[in-house]
């Protein structure tokens, strides 16, 4: 996934903690490059926890939640490229059998029967 702003992929990184941030941006997880963090006022273009104002949001399972407060909510998805997000180029796919794959992949990792 590359950096929401300006577009560089993110590299392999050195031991330790890597120096770029995620957010949320129109529902969308984004990444952060650390030249973009020098950015004074970067963190004002993410999405903003309703209830305490941090924009420390993680999006997953369709769900956004504040990692500062907690606060959770659906994620209210749109068509890719319409927040002004730079797009990777990756295309979903064409079945709509996404929900399909997450459990199955989730069967397998909690090692549980076929899905139903």
């Amino acid at each position: 996934m590359p950096c929401f702003r300006c577009g560089a992929r993110q590299t392999d990184p050195v031991r330790g903690a890597s120096p770029w941030k995620r957010g949320v941006r129109a529902d969308h997880q984004v990444l952060i490059c650390p030249r973009c963090q020098a950015v004074h006022d970067w963190a004002d273009a993410l999405d903003h926890c309703p209830e305490c104002g941090s924009a420390a949001l993680v999006c997953r399972l369709g769900e956004v939640e504040c990692r500062d407060c907690g606060h959770t909510r659906d994620a209210v998805r749109d068509e890719p490229g319409t927040a002004g997000l730079v797009h990777s180029g990756a295309q979903p796919p064409a079945d709509g059998g996404l929900s399909e794959e997450v459990a199955a992949a989730l069967s397998r990792v909690l090692k549980r029967g076929p899905v139903a």
